[in-house]
């Protein structure tokens, strides 16, 4: 410490001796000595004073960087990963036959040219799907409750479409276009969790993970299947042959029937063992593919997965949803168990709703939903409560369509395969088409 002390002492005695008069100066000019004194003492504490007042700069501040790739979990806007929106393309496939020429025809191409906010529209949306479902298919894992992962992937959703639904109309804008299905096992189609669903995917289930998003109204549909267990792959490799060979019959003038056909064929050529039994992979025979349409997940065409006498031709313009469920069961589902899809109906009749119930959730799912499906849980996150007696009214007046779970056989396993298909007038574009599948 005394190391510290010697600058004090050093101060103090310059403090004595600059107390001390100064002695008069020789000429006796002591005004003409003191108004020099006073100025250089003016010119030594002004730059004192100058120095004291000047700030340290402050450095530019580093702008952030735009995100060049996609977050775990996925929370960056796509649409900040693609500022030009020109959103990646689907897998374009030129037709066949006599559809050949479209490609290089002027009158289809200005067509075709015509559609570009169309286009972006549906591109952002499936880029949005590729992105999540990719994610997902990494991070699903044995242990999670349903509610969590059907919540990762919605959630998902919204952050990349930059929509989170919680606003009146704000889901109508960009979201989620089908509510996330997780149906398990013998269990095909149109499960999710509802509040309280405690429910927790095990190591040996086969599950459907069916989900849609939109943009504008513009909905990708497409689904995958996740199984852990290896004896499940020759079911999951039918399924997805099936789809594809689907996808590959399909086109401009083409009849539902015969794409039917061209997916039993390949379906049912496989066979997969389960527990020392060798079981037929069975097209499910009342499920369909289908149209979709602007804010309507279903249109009014259907495409069979078995052979049919379906003479409806695909058109140029239409968008369909090719799906495929391959079963190990009877291959055919009932409707069974607790609902928790729904949608209003476009072409309802107008009703006068009595209850009060009914005609007050009527306005909030016309509000943030008009003709998108949805699910209990959405309807909750809104802030909805007591509303089922309600909502049960209006699927009985037939303005909302309820969707209940589909199940085969029990003991049977079911899985699923989707993409959405746009007919361009020049080519044929797998829009939800990915790496993955």
């Amino acid at each position: 410490m005394a190391a510290q002390a010697a600058p004090a002492e050093e101060l103090s005695k310059l403090s004595v001796e600059e107390t001390k008069p100064a002695p008069a100066p020789a000429n006796g000019n002591d005004s003409d000595a003191e108004s020099g004194n006073e100025e250089a003492e003016e010119g030594a504490a002004a730059p004192a004073a100058g120095a004291a007042k000047k700030k340290k700069k402050r450095k530019p501040k580093k702008k952030k960087k735009a995100p060049t790739s996609q977050s775990e979990p996925p929370r960056v806007l796509v649409s900040q990963l693609f500022p030009n929106k020109q959103y990646p393309k689907g897998e374009e496939v030129e037709y066949v036959n006599d559809n050949l020429n479209r490609v290089t025809n002027e009158e289809k191409r200005h067509l075709d040219n015509l559609n570009q906010e169309f286009l972006t529209d549906y591109r952002h949306a499936a880029e949005v799907h590729r992105q999540v479902r990719q994610w997902a298919q990494k991070s699903i894992k044995p242990g999670q409750t349903l509610t969590e992962i059907a919540e990762n992937i919605e959630d998902s959703v919204r952050a990349l479409t930059g929509h989170s639904g919680l606003e009146e109309g704000d889901a109508l804008i960009a979201g989620m276009g089908f509510p996330t299905g997780l149906s398990i096992n013998h269990c095909a189609a149109h499960y999710t969790p509802n509040a309280g669903n405690k429910m927790v995917l095990q190591e040996d289930d086969v599950m459907k993970v069916d989900f849609g998003v939109h943009v504008n109204g513009r909905i990708v549909d497409s689904a995958f299947t996740v199984a852990f267990n290896p004896r499940y792959d020759p079911l999951l490799e039918a399924v997805k042959a099936a789809t594809n060979a689907g996808i590959k019959e399909a086109g401009i003038d083409v009849r539902v029937g015969d794409i039917g056909a061209a997916i039993q064929e390949v379906m049912e050529s496989y066979e997969v063992e389960i527990n020392g039994q060798m079981l037929p992979v069975k097209s499910i025979r009342n499920l369909n593919g289908h149209t979709i349409n602007h804010y309507s997940i279903h249109g009014t065409k259907s495409v069979p997965i078995v052979k049919s006498n379906d003479q409806t031709k695909m058109e140029e313009g239409d968008v369909f949803a090719i799906e495929t469920f391959g079963s190990t069961g009877n291959g055919y589902v009932h409707e069974e168990g607790e609902v928790s899809h729904y949608a209003k109906r476009g072409d309802a009749a107008k009703v006068d709703l009595r209850l009060s119930s009914a005609k007050s959730l009527l306005n909030v799912i016309t509000k943030n939903f008009g003709t998108l499906p949805f699910c209990r849980r959405y309807i909750d996150r809104l802030g909805q409560d007591k509303y089922l007696l309600g909502l049960n009214n209006l699927v009985s007046q037939g303005i909302v369509e309820a969707y209940p779970p589909l199940v085969d056989k029990k003991g049977s396993y079911t899985a699923q395969y989707e993409h959405t298909i746009l007919l361009r007038p020049t080519v044929k574009e797998v829009i939800s088409r990915g790496d993955d599948f």
